[in-house]
């Protein structure tokens, strides 16, 4: 005669497993089996076999408990990183990397969904390397408010040789769109989730940049703790005052053209003495003497003015650089590096 298991107290770690295994819906007891391997299944199965009758207040009390676990755990943080480690643990790399390029790029159900989801100009860069009849495809297969911003980056006689193929375009063949979208998958979904992932550091990098000295020596302190490697990252990406000794004469001398002297004149007080003196060997001889008065003349001066300065020159030279004015070197003769 089948035993009936009334007394929570007396179940052991098995026992709570099996019955709540037997208290989910089969598909997702399925999906739980499908984890764990062939001793676990045995192991669980058995249990589950001899449990008998389990009393409805004995299974209240297991949920009631698992409930009191989870909500004693601590606050959970679900990020890319975290879903990636929990994934290589049950899955092999390969299918990995593709889940997580997935879900890194753009939101939409399927891949249409997801180019609706792009930006127009990053889009159409991807594109105008593309056949015009493939493009057809792909605007065709896109809402038509989006596909007529796309269409109005393209180049213009690229962008009617599209029109015309959208003109004369038929019903497109199962087994060309499924071409056409296997390879927006695998080129540009793929990459475009990897340039994503990066992102969330260079954005960080920026933010960072705009903090006053305390405040950012403060977080970053704060972040190496919780995570060395991502404030390694974002220091190596941050562009501060002192990195302008990475342009060259060339360019300080078009940055000096550009940037407010009085702004330079308090950027440099709180700067290196290297950094003073590449400032100062690009002037003549004449501005490089008024400028060191006014240093003078200012006394002592709020590091927060500083900071401040120093941020509106950064932010000159990025602007110079983003136009091709000035180069900003990584310190490798073959690299540059662009913002």
């Amino acid at each position: 005669m089948a035993r009936k298991q009334e007394n929570f107290r007396n179940l052991a770690g098995p026992e709570k497993a099996a019955m709540f295994m037997l208290s989910l819906p089969a598909d997702l007891t399925a999906r739980m089996f499908e984890m764990m391997d062939d001793e676990e299944i045995k192991e669980l199965s058995m249990t589950m076999a001899n449990l008998g009758t389990i009393d409805s207040n004995v299974v209240e009390r297991l949920f009631v408990e698992f409930a009191d676990q989870i909500s004693t755990t601590g606050s959970l943080v679900g990020t890319y990183d975290t879903t990636e480690r929990l994934l290589l643990s049950s899955l092999d790399k390969d299918k990995v990397d593709m889940i997580m390029e997935e879900i890194r790029g753009p939101a939409g159900r399927t891949m249409w969904d997801k180019l609706g989801n792009v930006n127009e100009q990053v889009l159409a860069n991807y594109l105008k390397n593309e056949y015009p009849q493939t493009v057809a495809v792909v605007l065709s297969k896109i809402k038509s408010d989006h596909a007529a911003r796309v269409l109005a980056v393209l180049p213009e006689n690229f962008a009617m040789e599209v029109i015309m193929r959208l003109l004369r375009m038929e019903t497109v063949q199962k087994d060309i769109l499924d071409g056409v979208e296997r390879t927006l998958r695998s080129e540009f979904m793929s990459n475009l989730a990897r340039t994503q992932r990066q992102d969330a550091h260079e954005q960080m990098a920026d933010i960072f940049n705009n903090l006053d000295r305390s405040t950012e020596n403060r977080f970053m302190s704060a972040l190496e703790e919780r995570n060395r490697e991502s404030a390694e990252r974002i220091k190596a990406l941050m562009f501060t005052f002192e990195d302008l000794t990475r342009i060259d004469s060339a360019g300080i001398q078009v940055l000096l053209r550009q940037v407010d002297k009085d702004q330079l004149a308090l950027a440099l007080k709180g700067g290196s003495e290297e950094i003073q003196e590449l400032f100062f060997k690009n002037m003549s001889e004449r501005a490089g003497k008024m400028m060191r008065e006014d240093m003078e003349a200012m006394g002592p001066v709020r590091l927060k003015e500083v900071d401040e300065a120093q941020a509106g020159v950064v932010a000159t030279a990025k602007g110079l650089a983003d136009a091709g004015e000035i180069v900003i070197s990584t310190g490798n003769e073959e690299d540059e590096l662009v913002f």
